[in-house]
């Protein structure tokens, strides 16, 4: 199984960024699927969460309203669009895969938001 994601970069405050992660090895359309961050000297964090058909998000309270979950399951992609962009959203980004007991991730992306 391989979760790769791509996108992060250093972007200034209020800046918008695509997070991607391409996942092989599953399948995909039978997994829920959530990015979780993870920034220097704090637990990981859950800010995003999508059901298995797309039909369904869930946001941490910080991010809601400014990023935005999505997944094309017939290229075996979810995406984040992150907008308005604050400092605190600094940390490395992890594409994440469940479905029951079993659990995957990648090895993250790192995104910087500062001037």
């Amino acid at each position: 199984v391989q979760l790769v994601e791509s996108g992060g970069e250093l972007v200034q405050p209020g800046g918008s960024l695509r997070l991607s992660c391409v996942v092989s090895g599953l399948t995909f359309s039978n997994y829920f699927m959530s990015w979780v961050r993870q920034a220097p000297g704090n637990e990981r964090e859950t800010v995003a969460g999508i059901s298995p058909s797309g039909t369904t998000t869930h946001y941490k309270d910080s991010v809601k309203g400014r990023f935005t979950i999505s997944r094309d399951n017939a290229n075996n992609t979810v995406y984040l669009q992150m907008d308005s962009l604050r400092p605190d959203d600094t940390a490395i980004y992890f594409c994440h895969a469940q479905r029951l007991s079993r659990q995957y991730s990648g090895q993250g992306t790192q995104v910087t938001v500062s001037s």
